[in-house]
C-alpha cells in the first residue's frame, strides 16, 4: 500500500510542477492616475481604486484597451441656479462596437465618496446596471447626484487632479439639441478625447477584438 501511496504523490508532484502557472490579475494601486489628452488641453483623472474598486477596474479595462481614444466630451450640463457649475460628459457615447460588459454599481452610499467639485462619476441610463464607461467630471459640487432615499444615485470613483481650467472651458462651450434630460446640453461641437494614457500600475487590457478599428465596407445603392 504504502508503495502506491508514493507512487501517487510523485505523479501528483510532477502533474502540479507542469501544470501551467495563471498569473493573477495585478492589483491596482490604490489611486490610479490617468492623462486625458483632449483637443482643448489635458486633464489628469486620480481615481479612488481603494474605494471604487470595481467602478476604476472597469474604466482602466477601457483605458488600457484604447477603448477612449478618439472619443468625445459631448454634452454640457450647466447649473440655472450657480453660474459656471455643471458638469461635462464624455466617453464612448453609444458606439455598441467599443461597450464592454456593464460596469458594476458602486453607490456614493457604498464608497463614501461624494459627488464634490472635481468628481469623477460614472454615468449610466435608467438602470443602474447598464453604465458602460460614459463618465462626468463635475464643476462645482452637486449633491442630490449622491444617493439618497428614493434614488441610488451615481458612482463617483475619482477627482480631477489637474485640468480643471480645461473642464470649465468644456463647460462654457455652446450647447443645443438633444432629447429628455440631455435637452439643450449637446455640444455643437463635441472635444475629442485624442487619447487616455494610464500614469501608473500595470496595463490589463481586456484582449477583446478592437472592433470599432475595423473599417466596415461602404455599401453603394445602385
Amino acid at each position: 500500500m504504502k508503495p502506491l501511496i508514493a507512487a501517487a504523490l510523485v505523479c501528483l508532484a510532477l502533474a502540479t510542477a507542469s501544470a501551467p502557472i495563471v498569473a493573477a490579475p495585478a492589483a491596482e494601486p490604490p489611486i490610479v492616475r490617468v492623462r486625458l489628452e483632449t483637443s482643448t488641453g489635458q486633464i489628469i483623472l486620480a481615481l479612488d481604486a481603494r474605494r471604487a474598486p470595481r467602478t476604476v477596474s472597469a474604466f482602466m479595462r477601457y483605458v488600457d484597451d484604447g477603448r477612449l481614444d478618439d472619443t468625445d466630451f459631448y454634452r454640457a450640463s450647466r447649473s440655472k441656479e450657480h453660474a459656471g457649475q455643471g458638469f461635462i460628459q464624455g466617453g464612448i457615447g453609444a458606439n455598441p462596437r467599443r461597450k464592454l460588459p456593464a460596469t458594476p454599481f458602486e453607490g456614493t452610499d457604498v464608497t463614501g465618496l461624494h459627488h464634490v467639485d472635481g468628481a469623477v462619476s460614472m454615468a449610466r441610463g435608467d438602470s443602474v446596471d447598464i453604465a458602460t464607461c460614459n463618465f462626468t467630471l463635475l464643476v462645482g459640487p452637486l449633491p442630490w447626484l449622491d444617493a439618497r432615499p428614493g434614488s441610488p444615485g451615481y458612482a463617483v470613483f475619482g477627482k480631477v487632479a489637474e485640468g480643471m481650467p480645461v473642464v470649465k472651458t468644456i463647460l462654457a462651450q455652446p450647447t443645443g439639441g438633444g432629447t429628455g434630460p440631455m435637452r439643450g446640453q449637446m455640444l455643437y461641437k463635441p472635444i475629442r478625447i485624442i487619447r487616455a494614457v494610464r500614469l501608473n500600475g500595470t496595463a490589463q487590457p481586456t484582449g477583446r477584438p478592437k472592433a470599432w478599428l475595423i473599417e466596415l465596407p461602404q455599401w453603394k445603392v445602385k
